[in-house]
């Protein structure tokens, strides 16, 4: 019958059309989530802070591009920051010297692919291997003991602390802002989830809730009330699987990327009390 052989027809053309759109979605994926800036604005010279323009190889190919804030004196602690899925380490200096105002030495990296690091282009593997890479850099050419470590997150940069906190052994602390139980969670709550499989798509997981709980360095958790990028609640769930020591801090009227702004001054006190009872304490 013609007018079953074209509706058949118009399912053969629709299904193709489907399955090439789940394709592209599975190739175009890394573009979508990882959104490297490759220009430099303010560096810490604006601020009159003392730097250091470092290079940090590889296990694979390429390197990093990053900023070594050294204190002028503190705690002997060292903060390994590591930014979200964003920008670079300029738009993200602003961070990274409230955490030097703590008195600690900050490392900030660029994963590679962003800023001025070398390619190749982001994976969920590749942000892995530059987090330790900055991490060897900590040891080998600074001299930083694990027990003088602590490692900040914001976002993607959460997940990726977590992974690398997994992987430190005496690590002094975590600190997680505005991070995310899994890519698959984050997907469904996307625009896409309406019309494609997405959690059976992705290749870039992410899945810090099945990690959090072989933590054993202490963990703050940080988080705006008024996310809209990545809910609270998700903190909430990282928080409570949490295997070791944990705090939880929720901000009011905060959104994903202007906690500290909203916090204010507690922002600093919060991260001071942290650090103080169960970082500092230990020394």
């Amino acid at each position: 019958m013609p007018i079953v052989k074209f509706l058949f027809g118009v399912l053969g053309i629709a299904g193709v059309i489907y399955v090439s759109l789940c394709g592209w979605l599975w190739f175009a994926q890394r573009r979508l989530m990882y959104l490297p800036c490759p220009a430099l604005g303010v560096t810490p010279d604006a601020f009159g802070v003392v730097y250091e323009d470092v290079w940090i190889p590889t296990d694979g190919a390429g390197q990093l591009h990053g900023w070594w804030l050294p204190a002028n004196s503190g705690n002997d602690l060292t903060i390994l920051y590591l930014h979200g899925n964003a920008g670079n380490v300029s738009s993200n200096l602003g961070k990274a010297l409230q955490l030097r105002s703590l008195g600690a030495s900050v490392l900030t990296i660029d994963y590679r692919g962003y800023g001025q690091s070398s390619g190749p282009f982001p994976t969920e593997q590749r942000l892995y291997e530059d987090a330790l890479a900055a991490w060897r850099f900590l040891q080998v050419e600074q001299g930083v003991m694990p027990q003088h470590l602590v490692i900040y997150g914001h976002s993607l940069g959460g997940a990726i602390g977590i992974e690398l906190a997994s992987q430190v052994p005496h690590l002094a602390g975590l600190v997680v802002e505005a991070s995310f139980t899994s890519m698959a969670d984050m997907a469904t709550l996307s625009q896409y989830n309406r019309w494609f499989p997405v959690r059976q798509l992705l290749t870039q997981r992410f899945e810090s809730i099945t990690k959090v709980n072989r933590l054993k360095a202490p963990t703050l958790y940080l988080h705006g009330l008024a996310d809209a990028s990545v809910p609270a609640v998700m903190s909430e769930m990282l928080y409570q699987a949490t295997g070791g020591p944990k705090s939880l801090w929720l901000v009011p009227n905060a959104d994903h990327n202007d906690l500290p702004d909203w916090a204010g001054e507690e922002f600093e006190q919060r991260l001071r009390q942290f650090l103080q009872n169960y970082v500092l304490a230990k020394h």
